[in-house]
């Protein structure tokens, strides 16, 4: 399945959430944005410049491109961006935990709309599309790769979730009409395509407490006709 949007282009950082609402048009999914790296001998293997990676950190607000497709040493990978403090560092999606708090908590307003989710005036906790203080404010991005690179846009698949509740991640449009990227109440694997060169963000929901691990898998092919994968699994801490 493909569907395309209207996506944000800049530093990652806003100034202000308005500025950065994403509406939905119609065809492909979306990612992130790239920032300043640093020099390459600080980076660990496998990462490339700008990356750091020592310990397991939990991200709890701020800017995080939680996919973000790289290509490293010739090989695709799939990294998290975080943007959440004085410069972009690059991390390994097992590097990070995303805290998902109470300044999430939403109640599901009435009508037939987020139904895909819950019942009308059940709690979820959500990240929203946009952003929200207090909140992580969660993207995807494939702004690190180019034509020069890879031959199409990068596969993004939803290969399997663990957690004690239901998880979606969907954009809402302009007329505030849902479109559903993935959901763990359907069948998996669940795959969708992310233009090269895009920043995007969705909104997450998740209907219980507890820990979700979110195996992704992106994909793309060389302009040399090699095909390319990294599967990683992502860690988010509910409640």
């Amino acid at each position: 399945m493909r569907f395309s949007l209207i996506t944000s282009r800049g530093s990652g950082r806003p100034a202000n959430a308005p500025t950065r609402r994403l509406g939905l048009v119609a065809v492909a999914a979306c990612g992130l944005l790239a920032g300043a790296v640093g020099p390459a001998s600080l980076a660990p293997v496998g990462l490339g410049p700008g990356a750091a990676s020592a310990k397991t950190i939990t991200l709890s607000s701020g800017h995080v491109d939680a996919v973000a497709a790289r290509v490293v040493g010739g090989r695709l990978r799939f990294q998290v961006k975080d943007d959440t403090g004085s410069r972009v560092r690059w991390r390994r999606p097992s590097d990070i935990v995303i805290r998902v708090g109470n300044a999430a908590r939403y109640r599901l307003p009435n009508g037939r709309a987020l139904a895909f989710i819950g019942r009308p005036g059940q709690t979820v906790w959500l990240i929203p599309q946009t952003q929200k203080r207090g909140v992580v404010w969660a993207g995807w991005n494939t702004e690190q790769v180019s034509t020069r690179q890879l031959r199409g846009p990068v596969g993004w698949r939803l290969d399997r979730v663990r957690g004690p509740g239901h998880v979606a991640i969907y954009q809402t449009g302009s007329f505030g009409t849902p479109n559903v990227l993935f959901d763990s109440a359907q069948r998996t694997p669940q795959s969708r395509t992310i233009p090269l060169g895009v920043h995007a963000h969705g909104n997450w929901s998740f209907t219980a407490r507890g820990t979700y691990r979110m195996t992704f898998t992106i994909s793309a092919t060389t302009q040399a006709g090699k095909r390319l994968s990294d599967t990683r699994t992502l860690t988010l801490r509910v409640g």
